[in-house]
Protein backbone atom coordinates (compact mmCIF):
# COMPACT_ATOMS: atom_id res chain seq x y z
CA UNK A 1 0.00 0.00 0.00
CA UNK A 2 3.32 2.52 1.13
CA UNK A 3 4.54 2.02 -2.23
CA UNK A 4 1.13 2.02 -4.25
CA UNK A 5 0.62 5.70 -2.48
CA UNK A 6 3.95 6.40 -3.48
CA UNK A 7 3.14 5.17 -7.08
CA UNK A 8 -0.03 7.59 -7.10
CA UNK A 9 1.93 10.73 -5.80
CA UNK A 10 4.73 10.35 -7.88
CA UNK A 11 2.12 10.56 -11.14
CA UNK A 12 0.19 13.06 -9.53
CA UNK A 13 3.25 15.27 -8.89
CA UNK A 14 4.17 14.96 -12.70
CA UNK A 15 0.69 15.92 -13.64
CA UNK A 16 1.30 19.14 -11.24
CA UNK A 17 4.60 19.94 -12.81
CA UNK A 18 2.74 19.54 -16.28
CA UNK A 19 0.12 21.76 -15.72
CA UNK A 20 2.28 24.87 -13.94
CA UNK A 21 4.72 23.93 -16.77
CA UNK A 22 2.24 24.80 -19.35
CA UNK A 23 1.26 28.16 -17.50
CA UNK A 24 3.93 30.40 -19.08
CA UNK A 25 3.09 29.16 -22.72
CA UNK A 26 -0.53 29.66 -22.38
CA UNK A 27 0.52 33.25 -20.75
CA UNK A 28 3.14 34.80 -23.50
CA UNK A 29 0.36 35.36 -26.23
CA UNK A 30 -1.71 37.26 -23.78
CA UNK A 31 1.16 39.69 -22.20
CA UNK A 32 2.57 40.10 -25.82
CA UNK A 33 -0.73 40.69 -26.68
CA UNK A 34 -0.92 43.70 -24.41
CA UNK A 35 -2.15 42.72 -21.27
CA UNK A 36 -0.14 43.58 -18.13
CA UNK A 37 1.96 40.28 -16.62
CA UNK A 38 0.62 41.01 -12.94
CA UNK A 39 -3.14 41.08 -14.67
CA UNK A 40 -2.64 37.50 -16.21
CA UNK A 41 -1.09 36.57 -12.84
CA UNK A 42 -4.37 38.12 -11.46
CA UNK A 43 -7.21 36.99 -13.75
CA UNK A 44 -5.59 32.98 -13.39
CA UNK A 45 -5.75 33.55 -9.57
CA UNK A 46 -9.30 35.32 -9.44
CA UNK A 47 -10.55 32.81 -11.54
CA UNK A 48 -9.38 29.87 -9.88
CA UNK A 49 -10.89 31.08 -6.52
CA UNK A 50 -14.14 31.60 -8.62
CA UNK A 51 -13.83 28.13 -10.31
CA UNK A 52 -13.41 26.83 -6.21
CA UNK A 53 -16.19 28.72 -4.27
CA UNK A 54 -18.57 26.21 -4.06
CA UNK A 55 -15.61 24.13 -2.53
CA UNK A 56 -15.18 26.76 -0.33
CA UNK A 57 -18.61 26.74 0.76
CA UNK A 58 -18.53 22.74 1.56
CA UNK A 59 -15.42 23.26 3.87
CA UNK A 60 -16.20 26.66 4.93
CA UNK A 61 -15.72 24.88 8.88
CA UNK A 62 -12.23 25.38 7.84
CA UNK A 63 -12.19 29.06 8.26
CA UNK A 64 -12.95 28.43 12.39
CA UNK A 65 -10.61 25.28 12.52
CA UNK A 66 -7.41 25.86 10.46
CA UNK A 67 -7.11 29.62 10.04
CA UNK A 68 -3.35 30.14 10.54
CA UNK A 69 -3.46 27.05 7.80
CA UNK A 70 -5.95 28.94 5.29
CA UNK A 71 -4.31 32.69 5.67
CA UNK A 72 -0.36 31.17 5.50
CA UNK A 73 -1.29 29.05 2.10
CA UNK A 74 -3.19 32.04 0.59
CA UNK A 75 -0.27 34.70 1.31
CA UNK A 76 2.90 32.50 0.68
CA UNK A 77 1.68 29.39 -1.58
CA UNK A 78 -0.69 31.58 -4.25
CA UNK A 79 0.24 35.48 -3.73
CA UNK A 80 3.56 35.18 -2.40
CA UNK A 81 5.46 33.11 -5.31
CA UNK A 82 3.86 35.22 -8.19
CA UNK A 83 4.35 38.71 -6.27
CA UNK A 84 7.93 38.03 -5.36
CA UNK A 85 8.78 36.46 -9.17
CA UNK A 86 6.96 39.45 -11.32
CA UNK A 87 8.83 42.01 -9.37
CA UNK A 88 12.01 39.93 -9.34
CA UNK A 89 11.54 39.66 -13.43
CA UNK A 90 11.67 43.87 -13.41
CA UNK A 91 15.33 44.01 -11.80
CA UNK A 92 17.04 40.51 -13.44
CA UNK A 93 16.64 38.31 -16.34
CA UNK A 94 14.25 35.51 -16.26
CA UNK A 95 16.78 32.46 -16.14
CA UNK A 96 18.41 33.74 -12.97
CA UNK A 97 15.10 34.58 -11.45
CA UNK A 98 13.73 31.12 -12.31
CA UNK A 99 17.20 29.39 -10.88
CA UNK A 100 16.74 31.26 -7.73
CA UNK A 101 12.81 30.53 -7.19
CA UNK A 102 13.78 26.93 -7.77
CA UNK A 103 16.53 26.56 -5.40
CA UNK A 104 13.04 26.03 -3.00
CA UNK A 105 13.84 22.27 -3.18
CA UNK A 106 17.24 22.75 -1.25
CA UNK A 107 15.24 25.39 1.07
CA UNK A 108 13.18 22.39 1.77
CA UNK A 109 15.12 20.09 2.44
CA UNK A 110 17.41 22.53 4.93
CA UNK A 111 13.68 22.92 6.69
CA UNK A 112 12.96 19.56 6.63
CA UNK A 113 16.54 18.95 8.23
CA UNK A 114 17.59 21.97 10.71
CA UNK A 115 13.99 23.26 11.82
CA UNK A 116 11.43 19.97 11.83
CA UNK A 117 15.28 17.18 12.25
CA UNK A 118 13.99 15.07 10.47
CA UNK A 119 15.98 12.76 8.48
CA UNK A 120 16.63 13.30 4.67
CA UNK A 121 17.61 10.39 2.33
CA UNK A 122 20.98 10.97 0.46
CA UNK A 123 19.09 10.22 -2.92
CA UNK A 124 16.99 13.25 -1.82
CA UNK A 125 19.81 15.18 -0.90
CA UNK A 126 21.75 14.42 -4.33
CA UNK A 127 18.63 14.62 -6.82
CA UNK A 128 18.66 18.32 -5.48
CA UNK A 129 21.83 19.31 -6.39
CA UNK A 130 21.66 17.50 -10.07
CA UNK A 131 17.78 19.03 -10.48
CA UNK A 132 19.18 22.56 -9.29
CA UNK A 133 22.46 22.45 -11.86
CA UNK A 134 20.31 20.45 -14.70
CA UNK A 135 18.11 23.75 -14.38
CA UNK A 136 21.12 25.99 -14.65
CA UNK A 137 21.41 25.06 -17.89
CA UNK A 138 17.73 24.75 -19.15
CA UNK A 139 17.38 28.73 -18.41
CA UNK A 140 21.01 29.11 -19.36
CA UNK A 141 21.36 31.45 -16.66
CA UNK A 142 24.94 32.22 -18.04
CA UNK A 143 23.07 34.23 -20.75
CA UNK A 144 21.94 37.22 -18.98
CA UNK A 145 23.84 36.78 -15.43
CA UNK A 146 23.13 39.86 -12.85
CA UNK A 147 23.84 40.68 -9.94
CA UNK A 148 21.54 43.16 -8.44
CA UNK A 149 21.17 42.57 -5.10
CA UNK A 150 17.57 43.69 -4.80
CA UNK A 151 16.47 41.64 -7.74
CA UNK A 152 18.10 38.41 -6.15
CA UNK A 153 16.57 38.79 -2.89
CA UNK A 154 13.22 39.51 -4.36
CA UNK A 155 14.05 36.02 -6.59
CA UNK A 156 14.89 34.18 -3.01
CA UNK A 157 11.57 35.39 -1.50
CA UNK A 158 9.97 33.82 -4.06
CA UNK A 159 12.23 30.93 -3.71
CA UNK A 160 11.22 31.22 0.07
CA UNK A 161 7.31 31.46 -0.36
CA UNK A 162 7.55 28.37 -2.83
CA UNK A 163 8.95 26.62 0.48
CA UNK A 164 5.67 27.48 2.25
CA UNK A 165 3.92 25.92 -0.68
CA UNK A 166 5.36 22.50 0.38
CA UNK A 167 5.46 22.41 3.89
CA UNK A 168 2.03 24.13 4.33
CA UNK A 169 0.96 21.58 1.63
CA UNK A 170 1.82 18.47 3.98
CA UNK A 171 0.58 20.32 7.22
CA UNK A 172 -3.29 19.26 6.81
CA UNK A 173 -3.14 17.48 9.56
CA UNK A 174 -4.47 13.70 11.00
CA UNK A 175 -7.35 12.36 11.83
CA UNK A 176 -10.80 14.51 12.96
CA UNK A 177 -8.14 17.11 12.26
CA UNK A 178 -7.14 16.88 8.99
CA UNK A 179 -7.68 19.68 6.50
CA UNK A 180 -9.21 18.37 3.17
CA UNK A 181 -6.44 19.42 0.58
CA UNK A 182 -9.52 20.92 -1.75
CA UNK A 183 -10.52 23.00 1.46
CA UNK A 184 -7.17 24.52 1.72
CA UNK A 185 -6.50 25.19 -2.04
CA UNK A 186 -9.74 27.08 -2.41
CA UNK A 187 -9.67 29.21 0.67
CA UNK A 188 -5.68 29.93 -0.32
CA UNK A 189 -7.00 31.25 -3.57
CA UNK A 190 -9.72 33.61 -1.75
CA UNK A 191 -6.81 34.82 -0.13
CA UNK A 192 -4.45 35.22 -2.57
CA UNK A 193 -7.07 36.75 -4.81
CA UNK A 194 -7.89 39.90 -2.35
CA UNK A 195 -3.99 40.40 -1.80
CA UNK A 196 -2.92 40.06 -5.85
CA UNK A 197 -6.49 42.68 -6.38
CA UNK A 198 -4.85 45.27 -3.83
CA UNK A 199 -1.06 44.87 -5.79
CA UNK A 200 -2.30 44.64 -9.35
CA UNK A 201 -5.35 46.87 -9.59
CA UNK A 202 -7.35 45.04 -12.22
CA UNK A 203 -9.81 47.98 -12.83
CA UNK A 204 -6.84 49.24 -15.22
CA UNK A 205 -6.50 46.05 -17.01
CA UNK A 206 -7.20 46.07 -21.10
CA UNK A 207 -10.36 44.06 -20.87
CA UNK A 208 -11.08 44.17 -24.21
CA UNK A 209 -8.01 41.91 -25.36
CA UNK A 210 -9.98 38.88 -24.13
CA UNK A 211 -12.60 38.95 -26.46
CA UNK A 212 -10.48 38.89 -29.47
CA UNK A 213 -7.55 36.81 -30.75
CA UNK A 214 -4.36 36.56 -30.26
CA UNK A 215 -1.41 35.05 -32.03
CA UNK A 216 0.44 32.25 -30.75
CA UNK A 217 3.21 30.58 -32.27
CA UNK A 218 2.01 32.35 -35.79
CA UNK A 219 -1.59 30.29 -35.23
CA UNK A 220 -4.30 32.55 -34.20
CA UNK A 221 -6.20 31.33 -30.56
CA UNK A 222 -8.79 32.88 -28.81
CA UNK A 223 -7.65 35.03 -25.74
CA UNK A 224 -10.41 33.38 -23.61
CA UNK A 225 -8.89 29.48 -24.54
CA UNK A 226 -5.97 30.67 -23.39
CA UNK A 227 -7.29 31.65 -20.21
CA UNK A 228 -9.50 29.10 -19.80
CA UNK A 229 -6.33 26.69 -19.74
CA UNK A 230 -4.33 28.71 -17.14
CA UNK A 231 -7.19 28.70 -14.81
CA UNK A 232 -8.83 25.21 -15.14
CA UNK A 233 -5.58 23.65 -15.94
CA UNK A 234 -2.28 25.81 -14.74
CA UNK A 235 -4.16 27.03 -11.68
CA UNK A 236 -7.00 24.60 -10.28
CA UNK A 237 -5.77 20.99 -11.31
CA UNK A 238 -1.96 22.05 -10.91
CA UNK A 239 -2.38 23.30 -7.39
CA UNK A 240 -4.68 20.25 -6.52
CA UNK A 241 -2.53 17.63 -7.73
CA UNK A 242 0.52 19.23 -6.26
CA UNK A 243 -1.15 19.68 -2.66
CA UNK A 244 -1.97 15.92 -2.62
CA UNK A 245 0.98 14.74 -4.02
CA UNK A 246 3.40 16.01 -1.22
CA UNK A 247 1.06 14.06 0.91
CA UNK A 248 1.91 11.01 -0.55
CA UNK A 249 5.30 11.23 -1.35
CA UNK A 250 7.39 14.31 1.27
CA UNK A 251 8.19 17.91 1.02
CA UNK A 252 11.44 17.11 -0.21
CA UNK A 253 10.60 14.81 -2.70
CA UNK A 254 7.85 16.57 -4.59
CA UNK A 255 9.78 19.56 -4.68
CA UNK A 256 12.02 18.27 -6.75
CA UNK A 257 9.96 16.41 -8.97
CA UNK A 258 8.43 20.05 -9.63
CA UNK A 259 11.69 20.91 -10.98
CA UNK A 260 10.42 18.96 -14.01
CA UNK A 261 8.23 22.56 -14.44
CA UNK A 262 10.67 24.30 -16.03
CA UNK A 263 11.61 21.44 -18.24
CA UNK A 264 8.17 21.04 -19.57
CA UNK A 265 8.03 25.24 -19.67
CA UNK A 266 10.59 25.37 -22.01
CA UNK A 267 9.58 22.29 -24.62
CA UNK A 268 5.96 23.40 -24.76
CA UNK A 269 7.77 26.67 -25.85
CA UNK A 270 9.66 24.85 -28.09
CA UNK A 271 6.69 23.29 -29.53
CA UNK A 272 4.28 25.63 -29.47
CA UNK A 273 5.78 28.99 -29.59
CA UNK A 274 8.59 27.92 -31.39
CA UNK A 275 11.29 28.83 -29.23
CA UNK A 276 14.33 26.55 -30.32
CA UNK A 277 16.18 24.84 -27.80
CA UNK A 278 19.65 24.71 -27.18
CA UNK A 279 22.37 21.69 -26.70
CA UNK A 280 22.75 22.85 -23.07
CA UNK A 281 19.21 23.37 -22.56
CA UNK A 282 18.63 19.30 -24.01
CA UNK A 283 21.53 18.24 -21.36
CA UNK A 284 20.07 20.15 -18.65
CA UNK A 285 16.58 19.02 -19.09
CA UNK A 286 18.52 14.82 -18.69
CA UNK A 287 20.09 16.17 -15.78
CA UNK A 288 16.89 17.07 -14.49
CA UNK A 289 15.20 14.31 -14.94
CA UNK A 290 17.69 12.36 -13.52
CA UNK A 291 17.78 13.69 -10.28
CA UNK A 292 13.92 14.00 -10.34
CA UNK A 293 13.79 10.24 -10.69
CA UNK A 294 17.17 9.49 -8.12
CA UNK A 295 14.68 11.55 -5.29
CA UNK A 296 11.10 10.01 -5.79
CA UNK A 297 12.56 6.41 -5.69
CA UNK A 298 14.24 7.41 -2.07
CA UNK A 299 12.47 6.11 0.77
CA UNK A 300 12.24 8.35 3.80
CA UNK A 301 14.39 7.33 6.92
CA UNK A 302 12.07 6.21 9.77
CA UNK A 303 12.10 8.85 12.30
CA UNK A 304 14.09 8.26 15.55
CA UNK A 305 12.48 8.25 19.06
CA UNK A 306 14.54 11.53 19.84
CA UNK A 307 15.73 14.55 17.95
CA UNK A 308 17.59 14.15 14.51
CA UNK A 309 20.53 16.96 16.01
CA UNK A 310 21.59 17.60 18.97
CA UNK A 311 21.67 15.31 22.10
CA UNK A 312 23.91 12.45 21.83
CA UNK A 313 27.65 13.23 21.78
CA UNK A 314 28.73 11.37 18.42
CA UNK A 315 25.16 12.50 16.55
CA UNK A 316 25.64 14.74 13.38
CA UNK A 317 24.95 18.07 13.85
CA UNK A 318 24.77 19.46 9.93
CA UNK A 319 24.10 17.96 6.61
CA UNK A 320 27.07 17.45 5.06
CA UNK A 321 28.74 15.45 7.88
CA UNK A 322 25.61 13.68 7.84
CA UNK A 323 25.99 12.14 4.34
CA UNK A 324 29.40 11.72 4.46
CA UNK A 325 29.14 9.66 7.59
CA UNK A 326 26.12 7.53 6.33
CA UNK A 327 23.65 8.77 8.62
CA UNK A 328 21.17 9.47 6.51
CA UNK A 329 21.03 6.73 4.62
CA UNK A 330 19.11 6.23 1.39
Amino acid sequence: MHAQGRSVGLGLALVSALAFGGSGVAAKPLIEAGLDPLHVVWLRVAGAALVMLPVAWRHRALVRRRPVLLAGFGLLAVAGVQAFYFASLSRIPVGVALLVEYLAPALVLGWVRFVQRRPVTRAAAVGVVLAVGGLACVVEVWAGLSFDVLGLLLALGAACCQVGYFVLSDQGGDGEDAADPLGVIAYGLLVGASVLTVVAQPWNMKWDILGGAVDMGGSQVQAWVLLGWIVLIATVLAYVTGVVSVRKLSPQVAGVVACLEAVIATVAAWVLLREHLSLPQIVGGAVVLIGAFIAQSSTPKAPSDGPVAGGEPDEVTDAEGALSTGRIAP
